[in-house]
């Protein structure tokens, strides 16, 4: 898939309430076909990270049950 073609001008970016004023915090936003485009917020003129639906709902699930927790 080519991000650089994804139009995401009228994108509503979503970040967690974690974040620092100074950034720090990944950003998703939810786009109509379904997908979610992720970006850093520290650097959002990169291009961002798009994913299905699906892959969104499985990393989330993941998430919540502590699979990407950093190692201690």
């Amino acid at each position: 898939m080519d991000r650089t073609n994804i139009d995401l001008a009228d994108a509503a970016w979503f970040k967690s309430s974690a974040s620092s004023a100074n950034g720090g915090c990944l950003e998703a936003a939810f786009l109509p076909d379904g997908r979610v485009a992720l970006r850093d917020n520290e650097d959002p003129g990169n291009p961002p990270f798009v994913v299905s639906q699906h892959v969104w709902e499985c990393f989330i699930d993941g998430a919540v049950k502590g699979e990407f927790n950093l190692p201690a």
